[in-house]
C-alpha cells in the first residue's frame, strides 16, 4: 500500500529527502515538472512520471470513484489498494497522493503518509490538504517542529481554514510545553497523594445518581455486573468513583513488573483480546460469548483499549475496574494508544475531559505509563501489542529491565514493541508507520528461539477474519 521509497529507505532518510523539497526562485516549492524524479534522494528507486493519455486520466478517474467510496465506508485497505492503481494510471494528479496520504493516516501508516503528502506537494505546491496531511501525519509522530512548519504553509494558503489554525495552534502549545518540561517530572509525594485521595474522598455523591456504588471502595462482582449494565444503558459513573477505581489500579500497576509471566495450568487457558479503541458494545460481546472475567476465565487485553471509538472511557473504566477486582486474572498490556500524542489525536483526551473532567487526563496518562509492556504465557508465549525490534541482540531481559514509565521515546525497543509490524520479506524493512520496523519470519524465529519462545502474539493491525497466523506459524 505504501510507496516503494517508503518501503526501501530508512526512516530518516526519506524524512530527509522528503522535507528537502524542489524549489523555485523564491525559494518557494514549485510543482513537480514533467520528467523530473520524483523523490529528490540519492536513492536508485527514484522514478519519473511521464504525461498521462486521456484514456489513462479518465480510467484513473473513475478508480478514484471507487477508491473515494471504499473510504467513505472505512474501507481503507481497499481504497489504498484503488487509489495506487489510479496513480499507476495518473501519476501526476496529486489529489491521487493526498487521498493515499489520508487512507494511511487512517491507518496508522504514518511514513506513507507522509511520503505520499509530500508527492502531493511537490505537484502542487498550493494543495493545502496535502500540508494537512503531512502536517497530521508529523504530529501523530512527535515531529512537533515538521507539523508547525506544514500547518503554518496551509494557513498562508487559506487565512480562514480553522482547523488549519488550530492545529498550528496545538503545536505551538506543544512546543512551548516541552520546552518548558525539558527537566523530567518529578514523582508525586506521599504527602501530595494522601492529600489528593482525601479530596477525592470528600466528594459528594448526589441523592439522584442512580448508578452502582462502591461500598467502602471495594470493587466486587456485583459492581462490575452494575456498571456494565449503567454503561450500557450510556449513563456515566459518578466521579468519586472513577477516582477510586483509577487510584487502586495504579497502585496495583505500579506492584506489577514490566514483563509480567503468567502461569498456565494444564488444561487452563488464557483468552487474549486485540484492539478494542472505545468500542464498549464489542467488548461486551465478548464477554457474553466468552464469560466475563474471573479466576475461571482469565483474560489479557493487548493494548488499544481508547480512542476511535466513541465509548473509550466505558470501555477503559471497564477493564481497569475488572485489574482491580481480578489482579492476577485480568492482564493488561500498554498499545501504542495508551500514550498522550494517541490520546490527543484520536479523541481519548477530549472524551475524558467531556465525560469526566480535565483533572482525570494526567491521572489516566500515568495509569497508561505503568501499564505492563509485555506477557509470557506459560513460559513459551510472548504477548505484545506491536512487534519486534531493530536489533537481533534485543533479549527478553533487555524488556524486562525496561523503565516502562514514561512516554515512549523516538526510537529504541520500547517503542519499536508498541509500533512494529510483521513482515513477509526476509531481514527488516523500514515500516510503513513511519515509527518501528518490518520485522521478516527469520527474525521472528531467531528472536522466539534465543528467548525459549514457542510463539509471538501481537495485535496493532485490524485482520479480516479476525486474526491470522504469519511467519509459518511463529507470529
Amino acid at each position: 500500500g505504501g510507496c516503494s521509497f517508503c518501503r526501501l529507505m530508512p526512516f530518516q532518510t526519506y524524512i530527509k529527502g522528503i522535507t528537502s523539497a524542489v524549489k523555485n526562485s523564491t525559494g518557494k516549492e514549485k510543482p513537480q515538472q514533467m520528467g523530473e524524479t520524483i523523490y529528490d534522494s540519492d536513492s536508485s528507486t527514484a522514478s519519473t512520471v511521464e504525461e498521462p493519455t486521456e484514456e489513462q486520466i479518465a480510467q484513473s478517474e473513475e478508480l478514484k470513484s471507487e477508491a473515494n467510496k471504499a473510504f467513505q465506508e472505512d474501507h481503507f485497505v481497499k481504497a489504498i489498494e484503488l487509489y495506487t492503481r489510479a496513480l499507476d494510471l495518473n501519476g501526476r494528479n496529486h489529489i491521487l497522493f493526498a487521498n493515499r496520504s489520508f487512507c494511511h493516516i487512517k491507518m496508522e501508516n504514518y511514513g506513507s503518509a507522509i511520503c505520499d503528502a509530500a508527492d502531493a506537494i511537490r505537484l502542487d505546491s498550493s494543495y493545502i490538504k496535502a500540508y494537512f496531511r503531512r502536517g497530521t501525519a508529523y504530529l501523530a509522530l512527535g515531529k512537533l517542529t515538521n507539523a508547525k512548519a506544514d500547518f503554518r504553509e496551509a494557513v498562508k494558503i487559506n487565512p480562514r481554514q480553522k482547523e488549519a489554525r488550530d492545529k498550528l495552534a496545538e503545536c505551538e502549545k506543544a512546543l512551548r510545553k516541552e520546552r518548558q518540561d525539558s527537566r523530567p517530572r518529578e514523582a508525586m509525594t506521599t504527602a501530595a497523594e494522601q492529600e489528593m485521595l482525601a479530596k477525592t474522598m470528600s466528594i459528594q455523591v448526589e441523592p439522584s445518581y442512580d448508578g452502582p456504588h462502591l461500598r467502602d471502595g471495594a470493587v466486587t462482582a456485583a459492581f462490575m455486573d452494575e456498571l456494565i449494565a449503567h454503561f450500557k444503558a450510556e449513563k456515566r459513573l459518578h466521579l468519586k468513583y472513577a477516582y477510586q477505581i483509577l487510584y487502586q489500579v495504579r497502585e496495583v500497576l505500579r506492584r506489577e513488573a514490566t514483563v509480567v509471566d503468567v502461569d498456565v495450568e494444564d488444561g487452563t487457558f488464557v483468552t487474549v483480546c486485540g484492539d478494542v479503541h472505545g468500542q464498549f458494545y464489542d467488548l461486551c460481546n465478548i464477554f457474553d460469548i466468552n464469560g466475563r472475567p474471573s479466576q475461571d476465565r482469565p483474560y489479557l487485553f493487548n493494548g488499544d483499549f481508547v480512542d476511535r471509538g466513541s465509548f473509550g472511557v466505558e470501555t477503559v473504566m471497564t477493564l481497569l475496574a475488572y485489574k482491580v477486582l481480578y489482579p492476577s486474572f485480568m492482564h493488561l498490556n500498554r498499545g501504542n494508544h495508551e500514550t498522550v500524542n494517541m490520546n490527543k489525536m484520536y479523541g481519548f483526551e477530549g472524551e475524558v475531559i467531556h465525560k469526566l473532567g480535565r483533572d482525570l487526563v494526567p491521572l489516566f496518562t500515568d495509569i497508561f505509563q505503568w501499564l505492563p509492556l509485555a506477557h509470557v504465557i506459560g513460559r513459551k508465549v510472548l504477548v505484545l501489542h506491536g512487534g519486534l525490534f531493530s536489533r537481533d541482540d534485543t533479549t527478553l531481559d533487555n524488556i524486562r529491565a525496561l523503565d516502562r514509565h514514561q512516554e515512549p521515546p523516538d526510537e529504541g525497543p520500547m517503542t519499536e514493541l508498541l509500533w512494529s509490524d510483521p513482515g513477509r520479506l526476509l531481514g527488516r524493512q523500514p515500516s510503513k508507520r513511519g515509527v518501528g520496523v518490518a520485522f521478516g519470519p527469520d527474525v521472528a524465529e531467531r528472536f522466539l528461539t534465543a528467548n525459549k519462545l514457542s510463539l509471538l502474539i501481537r495485535s496493532h493491525e485490524c485482520k479480516d477474519e479476525g486474526y491470522e497466523v504469519e511467519h509459518g506459524g511463529g507470529t
